[in-house]
């Protein structure tokens, strides 16, 4: 009887580690220190957003700014309840968004937009080709 119970976490223990999903990933040193805990998630979350607003000034720049931003959320989801639970969420928003994108009627219908768009494309190229920038109506300026 006295082996199963070493097998598993006493009726006192903190099972907080049996609990991969939820709550601070910092190591059981750290958490059993309050004030070096709350230093700890300080220092994460001090990091984790500076992650987050350089992804939010990567968007207009050339860079990847939407994978730096959910990196930042990432690191921020080690110790923060709430960015675990928006973490959870983006990662279902991107699994169902590549499902629908991965659907053989959306790739149909993405293929033919993307055709009709260079068959018109190619037009227009043509068009300039052929007569220039000249409106085909023959106005010209007063």
């Amino acid at each position: 009887m006295r082996e199963a119970a070493a097998d598993g976490p006493e009726r006192g223990e903190d099972r907080r580690e049996d609990r991969r999903g939820l709550g601070s990933r910092a190591p059981a040193f750290v958490r059993s220190r309050r004030l070096l805990h709350l230093g700890w998630k300080g220092g994460v979350f001090v990091f984790g957003l500076a992650v987050v607003v350089c992804g939010v000034i990567l968007l207009p720049l050339p860079g990847p700014g939407w994978v730096v931003i959910f990196a930042g959320i990432a690191v921020l989801a080690t110790e923060f309840v709430w960015a675990q639970l928006v973490l959870h969420w983006a990662k279902r928003r991107v699994t169902d968004a590549a499902h629908r994108a991965l659907d053989p009627r959306a790739r149909r219908r993405t293929v033919a937009l993307s055709v009709t768009g260079a068959v018109l494309a190619a037009a227009a190229a043509a068009y300039l080709w052929r007569f220039g920038p000249v409106p085909p109506w023959g106005l010209r300026g007063r």
